[in-house]
């Protein structure tokens, strides 16, 4: 009787545990090869998320037309700030992170949640406070890849921006505090407490009356 062949599930268990130096040397050229085009794709389908054409997909019929009438889109030297300079940040690990939570976003849209200007402005508050919140988080990170406060000619502003400024560095105030609605339009403020307000050392009136 000759004898019976192992199954093919047994014969690439026999193989992987004793392969040839050709099957080596296959395997890391393929896992090389391999490593590549995973790379190139991930970091194309990256780029391909950081672009106004792809926020301008969901966003034509609120947010992208506000942003295009802003400062940040049309300005006097033709220097600009696109969706992704403000909402997704430069860094490896916080870009991943926000990557993740836009993710949440894009269901919402296509879920029906903000598919629409009403529904979305209905959700106007709670998406502003939400990212409100983040940059306050990260010392409005993105706004100080372009602004830095700490080059900033105080001598070329208006007075009432020299002042503010110099109030925000001597009481740890960070951009988001006070430009709001820069590039969007703003919800219902009338419940939202000035961001330059909180935990500030301000003078009260009294003493100032008082001089």
């Amino acid at each position: 009787m000759s004898k019976k062949k192992p199954n093919i599930l047994m014969r690439l268990w026999r193989w992987f545990r004793s392969p040839s130096r050709i099957a080596v040397g296959t395997i890391i050229v393929l896992s090389f090869i391999g490593g590549i085009l995973s790379w190139v794709g991930f970091n194309y389908g990256l780029e391909q998320t950081n672009t106004e054409q792809f926020c301008s997909g969901c966003h034509t019929n609120d947010a992208y037309p506000e942003y295009l009438h802003s400062v940040h889109y049309q300005t006097r030297t033709g220097v600009g700030a696109s969706c992704p300079d403000c909402h997704v940040p430069h860094e490896f690990g916080p870009k991943m992170w926000r990557k993740m939570v836009a993710a949440k976003e894009v269901y919402a849209h296509y879920m029906g949640l903000t598919d629409t200007l009403e529904k979305f402005n209905a959700r106007r508050p709670h998406m502003a406070e939400n990212e409100w919140a983040r940059m306050k988080a990260n010392n409005s990170q993105e706004c100080r890849n372009c602004h830095k406060m700490d080059r900033m000619d105080f001598s070329q502003q208006k007075t009432v921006a020299q002042k503010m400024h110099k109030f925000a560095q001597e009481n740890g105030k960070t951009c988001i505090d006070c430009h709001k609605g820069i590039a969007h339009n703003l919800p219902d403020m009338s419940k939202v407490a000035p961001g330059w307000l909180q935990g500030a050392e301000v003078e009260p009136a009294e003493s100032k009356d008082k001089k």
